[in-house]
């Protein structure tokens, strides 16, 4: 009997089949959970890097820092320095004075100062205690006037009473750094530089452009990102943004405009209305750093800061 032979010969693959078939109608196999991913805004990424998770190129590096900077020109096309000054010797004078206080509190006090003592020769031959005395605002006073003191008894006696526009010769002026000496070179004599203050330290490596620490190779590794061109006005832009909104502390990132194509998204506040009663500045509709401040910030909405002991 061929059938039966046939049933007998394949009997147990058939058993296993039909068994397979009633188990999979009665409990259908379940399906694998889906991998749950952490929710984000979109646009935001959740990290600087490359397809993959792969270390993020160079030229994506160079393009993405670029983006940031011509983001942040769009946001603050008023950009400048924040200390006050009309010529090379206030600013270097002032740009000394802003150590270890702000350039509100500078700008507040420079004014006294620059009337008593116009010239480096009037503030070289100036009485420290007088001198002392109305620098006691900035704190670190006394440092403080030894340094604008000497930095101006330098000036009279090796440059003829004038500011160099030499990054070499103003590094030799007492109180006078490479931030410090880029500062009056990008800003009193039109060279390029860049001004690695703590808002650039700051934001430069929450955006991953560098993970150096130091100064001098922070400058480095940014300067070697953008053209030279650039540096002054990329160095206004960073800062600008860490004091109004990316803030040390509580960074408001919901109300952050490079939010898209910040890697650092989220560690502040993301909630919009949270974020914006973060702003400072003209942002958030409170005066700026500057008691004379330039009319590009006036028409975009800023406000002149009040003198020293006003209100």
């Amino acid at each position: 009997m061929p059938a039966k032979k046939a049933a007998d010969g394949n009997g147990t693959t058939a058993r296993r089949t039909a068994a397979n078939e009633v188990v999979a109608k009665k409990a259908p196999a379940k399906k694998a959970p889906a991998k749950k991913t952490p929710a984000k805004k979109a646009g935001v990424p959740a990290k600087a890097g490359g397809a993959g998770g792969k270390p993020e190129s160079r030229t994506a590096l160079v393009r993405r820092a670029r983006r940031i900077n011509r983001e942040l020109a769009e946001i603050y096309p008023y950009a400048h320095p924040e200390l006050d000054f009309e010529n090379p010797f206030q600013l270097v004078v002032a740009t000394v004075l802003s150590a270890q206080t702000t350039d509100l509190r500078v700008n507040q006090t420079t004014p006294a100062l620059f009337a008593k003592y116009p010239t480096p020769e009037d503030l070289a031959a100036a009485d420290p205690e007088e001198v002392e005395e109305i620098l006691r605002p900035t704190g670190f006073f006394r440092a403080k006037t030894k340094s604008v003191m000497g930095l101006s008894k330098a000036l009279v006696e090796e440059f003829g009473g004038e500011v160099p526009g030499r990054l070499e010769d103003l590094v030799k002026l007492p109180g006078v750094g490479r931030k410090t000496a880029f500062v009056v070179l990008g800003n009193a004599f039109g060279r390029p530089g860049i001004t690695v203050d703590t808002h650039f330290q700051r934001l430069v490596r929450r955006w991953k452009w560098t993970e150096a620490t130091d100064p001098d190779k922070i400058e480095a590794a940014v300067g070697a990102l953008f053209p030279k061109s650039d540096w002054t006005m990329l160095s206004h832009h960073v800062i600008f943004h860490g004091r109004r909104i990316c803030h040390a502390r509580k960074p408001a990132c919901g109300a952050c405009p490079i939010a898209p194509i910040c890697p650092a998204y989220g560690e502040g506040e993301t909630d919009p209305e949270k974020a914006k009663k973060l702003l400072k500045y003209e942002k958030g509709g409170f005066p700026g750093q500057r008691l004379n401040p330039p009319r590009s910030y006036l028409d975009a909405g800023g406000r002149p800061a009040p003198p020293l002991g006003a209100g």
